[in-house]
């Protein structure tokens, strides 16, 4: 079947129907975007197939009016082509979308650490723990769930079939500035470790308030993206200090109240 014939497309994409099929859609692709000066050796590499097998390709596709011979090595793809392309294209668009959407979108999966050795179609709970989601044996759990994917404890395993709630609270973030080098003396180290015996991370945005923490001997849970970082913990059931410089502060305590954490902003010198 030359490339002009076009079969009923409506089960779905014609190149995913045979190999010579798919093969015949990556030579033209791999034409139009190297035309005019078209290696036949090279793009024999690129889809991993002989010189011979292409310029096979090459002469089903001029043949079916899809390219145009310009001359030894030149080629150009002409408006059938491109229109072959693009109908082909977007077939593989609406199938791959598809399949995410009906297809993978049905099999809701998530991980979680398992807290036993797991097996496929066993039955667990789902508990919050340090903020990570834990599949334990089931038993006095709100919400529960079905093992996809086994696993030793320790390890993440798939599990699916929801049902109930996980219980946690958020947790709460506790914002202390630390002054910027301009603006004056940083908080003593006294306060800051009394605050941590209270949280369970220990965050900081700005160099300020990474100097303050690791002079107190706090190395910090959260250095990079701060601002997410420290959201997400929170929404995750975990209490943070957040060590903020002054300069970083709105731009922290904006994320949290975008994403509905509850924070409080605590004078450095109030213990």
């Amino acid at each position: 079947m030359g490339p002009s014939e076009d079969p009923d497309e409506s089960t779905g994409p014609r190149v995913l129907d045979n190999r010579r099929d798919a093969t015949r859609y990556r030579v033209l692709v791999e034409i139009a975007a190297r035309q005019p000066a078209v290696s036949q050796e090279e793009i024999a590499d690129v889809i991993g197939v002989t010189s011979q097998a292409v310029s096979d390709y090459v002469r089903d596709l001029v043949d079916g009016g899809f390219v145009e011979k310009r001359g030894r090595g030149r080629y150009e793809v002409t408006k059938e082509g491109v229109d072959w392309i693009i109908t082909r294209t977007d077939a593989l668009s609406e199938f791959v979308s598809r399949v995410s959407d009906d297809v993978l979108g049905s099999v809701d999966v998530d991980a979680a650490v398992a807290t036993d050795a797991l097996e496929e179609g066993d039955d667990v709970g789902l508990e919050m723990r340090d903020g990570v989601l834990h599949a334990v044996p089931e038993g006095g759990s709100a919400a529960t769930a079905v093992v996809v994917t086994g696993g030793e404890p320790g390890e993440a395993v798939g599990v699916t079939d929801f049902e109930g709630v996980v219980e946690y609270d958020p947790g709460v973030v506790t914002v202390v500035p630390v002054p910027a080098v301009t603006e004056g003396d940083p908080p003593s180290p006294d306060v800051i470790r009394d605050r941590a015996t209270e949280a369970d991370l220990v965050a900081v945005g700005g160099t300020e308030a990474y100097a303050l923490a690791t002079r107190t001997g706090l190395p910090p849970d959260v250095r990079f993206g701060s601002a997410t970082g420290v959201s997400q913990a929170a929404l995750r059931g975990l209490d943070v200090l957040l060590l903020v410089s002054t300069d970083e502060l709105s731009r922290h305590t904006t994320r949290l109240r975008e994403d509905g954490v509850r924070y409080e902003v605590r004078d450095s010198l109030d213990r």
